[in-house]
Formats: C-alpha cells, structure tokens, sequence
C-alpha cells in the first residue's frame, strides 16, 4: 500500500440556493489526498461548510490525479514538493 500524497483534481456540479431558485454550478477542486475516496471526502466537508449544501446537492462527475507540472495552486505546488514535515 503507497502512502504517497497525490493531487487529484474533483470535478462536479453543486446546487446553489435549492430553497428559493435552484441553480447547477460547476466547480473543479485541487485536493491532496492519498485515495480517491479521501479526495471526496474532503470535497463534500468543503463545499458542505462553504456553502452550507448536503452531500445530495454535490454531484461528483470527474477525479484525476493531477501531475505537477500542472498544478497552478501555489500552496499545494509547495506543499507537494516538501521533503519532510518538522512538527514543533
């Protein structure tokens, strides 16, 4: 089992204001995490706790890991390419 960190790109619909006019947004996250699944996970805390929505408002249509050539993000560019954590 790899416990390597990856950068994984979630891509997917929201529903925005579902009580007075329900409107579809997309969005395209970079997340790290070390399975698919965490990536997910973490989507679903995000956009729950930004936007207040229940998990049946996200629709998830697309994850990819993401090279880091890509990566645009400066912060997860740097925290990719850490070598070690220093805990205080």
């Amino acid at each position: 089992m790899s416990s390597e960190v990856k950068v994984f790109r979630v891509s997917g619909r929201m529903m925005l204001s579902h009580d007075r006019f329900p409107e579809w947004r997309k969005f395209s996250i970079l997340v790290r995490a070390l399975k698919p699944e965490h990536a997910i996970e973490k989507v679903y805390s995000d956009l729950g706790s930004r936007h207040k929505l229940k998990r049946y408002h996200i629709k998830i249509e697309k994850i990819e890991v993401v090279p880091l050539e890509e990566i645009d993000d400066i912060n997860i560019l740097r925290l990719s390419q850490l070598e070690k954590w220093v805990k205080a």
